[in-house]
Formats: structure tokens, sequence, C-alpha cells
């Protein structure tokens, strides 16, 4: 099969995209990244044939004769990239989230309906083996329809290397709000279960002792719930942030059943009713097989979903047709944490979910661009990235974060000796 010629953006996350599964028929051959001495490092590991082209300047790689590029740049710097792209005549996978505001969001979908482009979000956490067998079972119907779920995406983390991959007090890493990184909580219950959210509610612990904190950079609270109202009439609460412990689980009360995930592994439980479960058991716990290509899909990371995005991306280019990771979907699962930190901020407040595939819902919102993010110096009145204001990090972790930025050559704003603040570049567009 023709190979599908593609660019990575951003040498960080970047990386994960850089040697695809040969069955996916994609080479790598670019990759854009601001700064030239990452890209030397880059050329060194993976061009093994010199053909690897290397870009500082987006437009120019845009120019070059690649099919799609793999968007890894800034978590809220993903639309701008994916629309210059797509109207340039490259297919587009983007990692997470879609877009930085909800006018955005707007801006992206059109692009994909004006271009014809194929456009999925990298959103992995679908993708492991126990999900993607609880779809199977709610396909067949073992499960009934949803009534309750509830999604977790709790990621704690200290010391060194908070600071060593958000370098810079304003990186996005240490002002993105709490209910903001919503995709891998929600995006697995939609995928089972096939169902959309379309009112969200946010919430977040307003505890006034932060001492527990210690030496932690992150401006945000330490942790977000949202809950949601799904098209179905279901409800499903999502918990993200830095809650302790570490959860990655998923778990779906339906009308015949429920199953879990293991918090941290790769198993899972079903559970029926005696008056419902028939011939079935009425519990088993076990590790289920990958429908197809186990080798590559356990070899790869977040569980697998790094190799399954990679291939039902390929797929969708060679089909011609828009992934079940679509835009719109991207759009939804996106906008919830936005809209879930609006609603935390104003006591709770319910918001309607735009139906981004509507072209008359979502015009309300071509021009919301409210945003939390910001640049150093810059007033974050209107659009804080926390509600425990003004909490701030201690002196003796602003000094750690620095001593690790500058082991990682970190170039940052005024303390170190290049004036180049990297925490808010982007590539030129």
């Amino acid at each position: 099969m023709r190979k599908i010629r593609y660019g990575v953006v951003g040498t960080g996350r970047g990386k994960t995209f850089m040697t695809p599964p040969e069955c996916t028929g994609m080479e790598l051959a670019a990759v854009c990244d601001r700064r030239e001495d990452k890209l030397e490092i880059i050329k060194s590991k993976y061009d093994k044939d010199g053909t690897l082209m290397t870009f500082t300047d987006y437009d120019e790689m845009l120019k070059s004769d690649i099919d799609a590029v793999i968007l890894a740049n800034f978590f809220h710097e993903h639309a701008e990239f994916a629309i210059k792209a797509m109207k340039a005549g490259k297919h587009v996978m983007s990692e997470c989230i879609a877009m930085g505001t909800l006018a955005e969001g707007v801006e992206l979908c059109r692009a994909v309906e004006e271009t014809g482009m194929i456009y999925m979000i990298a959103e992995n956490y679908p993708f492991t083996k126990n999900r993607m067998e609880m779809k199977r079972l709610y396909d067949l119907g073992e499960l009934g329809e949803l009534l309750y779920g509830e999604g977790e995406y709790a990621h704690p983390i200290t010391g060194k290397y908070s600071y060593d991959i958000a370098p810079g007090e304003y990186h996005w890493r240490n002002q993105i709000p709490s209910t903001y990184y919503s995709t891998h909580a929600i995006a697995p219950i939609m995928y089972i279960t096939n169902t959309m959210p379309v009112k969200v509610n946010g919430f977040v612990p307003k505890i006034k002792d932060q001492s527990f904190r210690g030496d932690e950079l992150r401006m945000q609270d330490p942790g977000g719930i949202i809950v949601c109202q799904m098209d179905n009439g279901a409800v499903v609460r999502t918990m993200q942030g830095a809650f302790r412990n570490t959860s990655r689980s998923t778990r779906l009360h339906c009308t015949m059943g429920a199953c879990e995930t293991d918090r941290n592994a790769d198993s899972m439980t079903v559970w029926h009713e005696d008056f419902n479960r028939g011939e079935m058991p009425k519990t088993r716990t076990y590790s289920p097989d990958w429908p197809e290509h186990a080798d590559l899909a356990s070899a790869a990371g977040h569980g697998g979903g790094d190799f399954w995005v990679m291939y039902y991306f390929a797929e969708a280019i060679r089909k011609n047709e828009q992934p079940w990771l679509n835009v719109y979907r991207a759009c939804a699962m996106s906008a919830i944490g936005m809209l879930a930190w609006r609603s935390a901020c104003e006591g709770g407040r319910t918001y309607d979910v735009p139906d981004f595939s509507n072209e008359e819902e979502r015009k309300k919102y071509e021009n919301d661009r409210w945003t939390v993010f910001r640049k150093e110096g810059e007033d974050d009145s209107g659009m804080p990235p926390r509600t425990l204001s003004p909490w701030k990090p201690t002196d003796k972790a602003l000094e750690k974060a620095r001593q690790a930025w500058e082991e990682n050559d970190y170039l940052g704003l005024g303390w170190k000796k290049k004036d180049v603040d990297m925490s808010f570049a982007k590539i030129k567009t």
C-alpha cells in the first residue's frame, strides 16, 4: 500500500509518533520544532536514511510533500495549527485537547467541513484492551443502556519530574485549571456507549489549607469534578487533576449490568444481578484479549492506546472516512472541561454543551474566546486558573524548579542567558 507520509509538530510528546507500526503504512517524513538543537537530536535518532526533513518554520513544513500532520505542540494551541494544515491539504491528528477556546472549536469544525480533510483527536484512553472489551459487551447488549458512569484520570505529580515536564512558571501545565484535562476521563465512556455530553456542571474542592501540596509549582486547584448529562439521559461523573492517588478507571452502571476497569491495570470486572443475568455468571473478573494486533498494541504506550490512534488515523485516511474520534466528538469532550471550569467558578452553574455538528447552534460560540492561559506579567482577573485565589507556589518550589530548568536547558525569560520566553512560544504561523 502507498505510504502515508506525515510530519510531527513538537519534539517532546511528539516522539511517541515517530516510530509508526509497519501495519499502518505510515512513514515519518518531517519534524517541526522551533528549537534547532532539539531537531538535531531527533535527526540523529530517527533519520535512518538521511531523508527526514526538519523545520523550524511550520509554514515551510506545510509546503512539503507530506500527506498528514500530527500535532504534539502545547495543550491549548492545537486548533490554529490544525486549521492551517487542513487548508494546506494535509490530514490532521491532534493531541488533546482539540482547541483552547470555544470559538476555536467552531473554526476547527468549519475547516474540516470546508476542506474535506481527515481530522482525528489522538485521545488514546478509549483504546486499552479492557475498555475495548467493555465496548464489545455494550454493543452486544449484555449490559443494556447506560444509566450512570464514572471516569477517572487522577495524576498527581510533584517534585523534580513536575518541573522537568513544565519548564517555566507560566507553562500551560502550571496554570491549566483542574477540570480542563477532561478527555482521558470522558472519552472512554463516550466510546463504549456512543453517547455525547449535552449539559455540564463543574466543582472543585475548596480546602483553605494548601500545605499538603508541598513543593508543587502548579497554580491550579488540586482536582476537579465534572458532572455531565448525556444525550441518552444518563449521568456521568468524571474526576481529573492531581487528586491523590493515581487513578485511571472507568465504571458503568447500565440497565442490565455493570462493569469496571481495574484502577490501574488491564483487567476488568462485570456484574449481573440474579434476576436478570440468565446464563451469565453473576460476577467475572478477567484480563481480555486485544481484538487484533495484540503484539503491537501490547508494546505501545498508554495501555496500547498510542498504537490504536495511529492505526485508526491511517485507516481513516485510506478509506477517506472521518474516524470515530472525529472533530465533533473531539470538540465536545474538550469543551466540557472549559465549561465545567466556568461552572466551578460560578458555584456549579449548569452549562449546555454545544452540538458542534450543528452550524446554527455553534454559531452562538464563534466569538467566545474566553481563556485562562496567559503570559508572564498579564493580569489574570476574569480568567483565573484556580478558585483558591490567591494561592501561589512557595519560594522554595520556585527555586527548585529553576534549578531543574537550568539542568534541562530551558531558555527562560530574565533569569537565564538567553532572553527568550519559551513558556508560550509558538511555531511561526
